[in-house]
Parts: C-alpha cells; sequence; structure tokens
C-alpha cells in the first residue's frame, strides 16, 4: 500500500470488496463500473477506502490476479494471502482517479460529472429561465436515461436527451434544459410515486 496525495474529490468509486472467496486471499468484487475488463487487471493500482468513507489518497491495493466467475471478479490484491487477510477488506470501496476514466464519445458524460450540477431552463420570450433544482443522480439506460433532479417540490425526471438538454456543462456545473410543455409538472411528486419513478433503475457510464 503507498500514498497517492491526492484530493477525495479526485476519486470515482468502481467497485466493493463483497467477500473473500476460498482460502488463498481471493476476494469477490462487485463491479461498479462500466469498464470492470479495465479496472480489474493484474497489475491496476485501485485506491481503497471503508464503507461510508471516501478516499483520503493514503491506501493503495494492487492487483496480483483475476480471473472471473458469474460476472465477478475474484481478484488476489498484493499482501493478501490468507482469508483472514481478505475478511478484513469485506465492504471496502475500490475506487481510481477521475482523471484515468476513459475518454468517452461526443454526448456522453459520467454520472458523477453530472451529479451536483444545478439545473435551469432556458431563457424564453415569456422571461428569464428559471433554477428547477440539482441532479440527486441518473437512471436509466444508456440512450434511455433520466436526470433525477432534487428541486424544491421534490424529486423531478427530465430525459437526459439533447432536444431537451439544450446544454450540458459539467465544468460549469450547469445543466440548461428546455422541457416541453407540462413536463416538469408531469414529473411532480404527486403525480408519479417514488416507487414509479425509479422503475429501470441504471447508471451512466462510470
Amino acid at each position: 500500500m503507498v500514498g497517492t496525495g491526492r484530493a477525495p474529490d479526485e476519486f470515482v468509486l468502481v467497485g466493493m470488496v463483497e467477500r473473500p472467496h476460498g482460502l488463498r486471499g481471493e476476494v469477490v468484487v462487485k463491479p461498479l463500473t462500466d469498464f470492470p475488463d479495465q479496472r480489474f487487471v493484474p497489475g491496476a493500482a485501485l485506491t481503497m477506502a471503508r464503507a461510508g468513507r471516501t478516499p483520503d489518497g493514503t491506501s493503495v491495493l494492487r492487483i496480483d490476479g483475476v480471473r472471473w466467475h458469474k460476472a465477478r471478479p475474484l481478484v488476489l490484491f498484493e499482501g493478501v494471502e490468507t482469508v483472514e487477510a481478505a475478511e478484513a477488506l469485506r465492504g471496502v470501496g475500490l475506487w481510481v482517479a477521475a482523471s484515468d476514466r476513459p475518454a468517452l464519445e461526443a454526448g456522453q458524460f459520467y454520472e458523477s460529472d453530472l451529479v451536483g450540477c444545478r439545473v435551469d431552463t432556458e431563457d424564453g420570450p415569456s422571461g428569464p429561465g428559471t433554477t428547477v433544482g440539482t441532479v440527486l443522480r441518473v437512471d436509466g439506460v444508456p440512450g434511455a436515461s433520466m436526470l433525477v433532479i432534487e428541486s424544491p417540490q421534490g424529486e423531478v425526471l427530465v430525459p437526459l436527451a439533447h432536444d431537451i438538454c439544450r446544454v450540458i456543462d459539467p465544468a460549469g456545473r450547469r445543466i440548461v434544459i428546455d422541457p416541453p410543455a407540462g413536463l416538469l409538472d408531469l414529473n411532480a411528486p404527486a403525480a408519479t410515486p417514488r416507487a414509479a419513478a425509479r422503475r429501470g433503475k441504471g447508471r451512466t457510464p462510470r
């Protein structure tokens, strides 16, 4: 384990250690990334942090070996050679530097880059735009994703589509939308039960 010197907000979560596997130090990892075949490979270094915490950049686990079973990587980390040592990693989060993420095609965005962005409506003939709220998460699947916006009235759903999301500026922490008439009212909590709004939950890339 070595120090990285990075700030906590420069990391993104890509996996969680679920449990030990076997007696030689292997662990079962739950992937939380759309690029598991790039993240979980021999020689890769992953920053670790205990469950519920963000990394402080001081501890790194380096992968010594990987094999796959039922879409889960079985990972052997350097220096982890016993079931007891593997058990000590149960629940640990595995993170990578945000700057190390693969570049996406134009029009694609990482979920972590959208969460926290302020969502405003466009200026129009009737006057200046208004602030809808802040992106809480992204639901759905690629090509059919929904921005879940935390507003004063509750959660509001807005399709992540070019004809609605006119400006997406992760660096400026702002998204400008041009919603069809009635969209924001249609997705108000009173009209859309919370359980129904979360059907089809998914992620944009991580």
